[in-house]
């Protein structure tokens, strides 16, 4: 938005420096006035006396003093403009560092040196904000990259088997159906689970008080015949813990939470512990399951969006498209909470959401 030229920072600061040093000298002379010549005798008509006398006083503390008042507005102004430049070099910095940031330059840190104060405050926030902003940018530009990928491969395998089906009129059809109708249902999953992704890390959802226990039961009972058709048991327990949020996305981070509880288990005879409760000001829910040993550095990573560690592979059936905890770091972190995941010793995961309690 254009706007109208005005004057400099530099030159305001130097006008109110040469300001205040005029107002000073005029009480200063003031002072000298009240206090000195209000004493001495006014014999205006004794010109020629040696004794000294008001008029004669002012005629020549007049001259000096207006000399000096000039004197005071010269040094004001100069000296304004050089201190004024000294105290705003660090802003200038900080502008072309911003000029830089604009035309696409995250790069560049101003990094300014000097002991703590205001301006070394404002560098270190900005050197800050730039180190998070190229952060973002990388991971949206990955997020992006694998997102194209991944939305690829389907479009690319429904082409393929359009293809065929129209170069083989001999191929059974029903087939090819089936198999578009699968290819088409993950893409149309991948998609939602993207759209999902950015609404949970917006955070711009209507708050509610929600009850995590209820959370956590409804989608036990949705996933339980997964986990009967695995051969896993699934508990539930804890007590109520309410947050206040959105009671659609912490019932998706739930219902992944579980999910990838019972598919990243033992072939049979797994168990996957839910369990709520509330400790001070904080909620948790904590989903913990066996299963395979997990390598510490893998672990990290798993909240990464399409990350899928060699430990984590699973079946055919209800694979995933890698961005299930992905939403869930993105949901809790929309509710202003914390997510931990601690690798088992023994095998599997304990996966433990933080949210501010509603109470």
């Amino acid at each position: 938005m254009p706007r109208r030229p005005g004057l400099s920072a530099r030159l305001k600061l130097t006008l109110s420096y040469a300001g205040f040093l005029l107002i000073a000298g005029a009480l200063l002379m003031a002072v000298v006035w009240v206090y000195l010549l209000r004493y001495v005798p006014d014999n205006s008509r004794g010109l020629l006396g040696i004794a000294p006398n008001r008029y004669l006083l002012v005629r020549m503390f007049a001259p000096a003093a207006a000399l000096a008042m000039v004197c005071l507005l010269g040094f004001g102004l100069v000296g304004g403009w050089i201190l004024a430049g000294r105290m705003l070099a660090p802003l200038t910095r900080i502008r072309d560092a911003a000029r830089l940031a604009e035309n696409g330059s995250l790069s560049h840190r101003i990094r300014m040196k000097g002991r703590q104060d205001e301006f070394r405050e404002l560098s270190d926030a900005f050197d800050a904000m730039l180190e998070q902003l190229k952060s973002h940018v990388a991971e949206q530009q990955r997020f992006a990259a694998n997102a194209s990928h991944e939305l690829r491969t389907p479009l690319a395998i429904s082409r393929a088997l359009l293809d065929v089906a129209r170069k083989d009129p001999t191929l059974d059809r029903g087939e090819v159906i089936e198999r578009l109708h699968v290819v088409n249902g993950r893409a149309i999953d991948l998609t939602e689970a993207l759209l999902l992704l950015s609404r949970g890390g917006r955070g711009d959802f209507t708050r509610e008080d929600v009850d995590l226990s209820l959370v956590a039961e409804e989608a036990a009972e949705a996933l339980l015949p997964l986990a009967e058709r695995r051969r896993i048991a699934l508990d539930v327990t804890g007590v109520a813990a309410r947050v206040g949020g959105s009671a659609e996305l912490l019932l998706r981070m739930t219902a992944n939470l579980v999910q990838n509880a019972i598919v990243h288990n033992r072939p049979a005879d797994g168990r996957v512990t839910v369990y709520t409760g509330e400790y001070g000001d904080m909620s948790v829910l904590r989903v913990e399951n066996t299963g395979r040993p997990l390598s510490p550095d893998l672990v990290p990573t798993l909240t990464e969006p399409f990350r899928r560690g060699a430990e984590r592979v699973r079946g055919d059936e209800h694979a995933g498209v890698g961005l299930g905890l992905a939403i869930v770091h993105s949901i809790v972190r929309a509710h202003g909470g914390t997510l931990e995941l601690l690798p088992r010793p023994e095998g599997g995961l304990v996966v433990t959401v933080r949210l501010p309690s509603a109470r």
